[in-house]
């Protein structure tokens, strides 16, 4: 695999629906990545243009028993869990729609882009229920309690511009013709990211993730723990001579 990996939903006919398959193919991949050193960052995408996904697959869910409902959702909770816990920066790029569990994977994602046309909502209580992936636990995290309920309890949806505002992505940018701008600003981000020392940002990733969770000096006990695992790297040594030497690092991720 090549430092940038591109995972691209492609199932049109039900707006990337988050339908058996499909979600069986999103745990292959994620899999593969978790453990490839190679990988520096992960672009989570869609080839289906207007769309990023339209959440949980609702005609296959009617069809399922009722005692099957529960496990199922359970489980793709911890599949949205897998793409917040993958050891690479995570950036999602919503070039259309992310609505129910399509935004709760972009909320699991570390950052997220999208165009200015992209609409997102959790809209499961306009079907009697709540959101099941983990966004009313992430979304409050990420805009306030406030907005968080606004969005949920009404199941209202914001476009690019409404979510840069309220800090839901930390890009909005102008949809081009080919409705692709999301994903270009993702690469662009991703490739400012390679370029820095990958052990350094696994570890800034882990700190800042597990160290926001809990009191400041617990915190700071957590930054000092990952700290120590960069000051034996190949990396900061390489770091240390292209410093003295007056040119950019090239990172071995050792």
């Amino acid at each position: 695999m090549g430092q940038i990996v591109v995972f691209a939903m492609n199932r049109p006919h039900v707006k990337n629906a988050l339908g058996v398959n499909l979600v069986k193919m999103l745990v292959e991949s994620l899999e593969k990545v978790k453990y490839d050193k190679s990988v520096r960052t992960l672009i989570v995408s869609s080839n289906v243009p207007g769309i990023f996904c339209a959440g949980g697959d609702l005609k296959e869910r009617k069809a399922m028993p009722v005692n099957d409902v529960g496990p199922l959702v359970t489980r793709g909770r911890k599949i949205v869990g897998e793409f917040e816990n993958l050891p690479m920066p995570v950036i999602a790029a919503l070039d259309g729609g992310a609505y129910g569990g399509g935004l709760e994977i972009a909320l699991a994602c570390d950052f997220r882009i999208a165009s200015t046309t992209a609409k997102m909502a959790l809209t499961e209580t306009k079907l009697g229920i709540i959101p099941g992936g983990g966004g009313t636990q992430r979304l409050p995290r990420t805009i306030g309690k406030g907005l968080a309920k606004e969005m949920i309890f009404t199941g209202k949806a914001v476009d690019g511009n409404q979510a840069e505002k309220m800090g839901l992505v930390n890009y909005a940018v102008e949809q081009n013709k080919d409705g692709t701008a999301a994903y270009i600003k993702a690469i662009k981000l991703a490739k400012e990211i390679c370029a820095n020392g990958p052990i350094g940002v696994k570890m800034a990733k882990i700190a800042i993730n597990k160290g926001t969770e809990v009191d400041l000096q617990t915190g700071l006990a957590i930054e000092e723990a990952c700290y120590a695992q960069v000051i034996p790297t190949k990396d900061r040594m390489i770091a240390l001579k292209a410093f003295s030497e007056k040119r950019r690092p090239i990172f071995t991720g050792e």
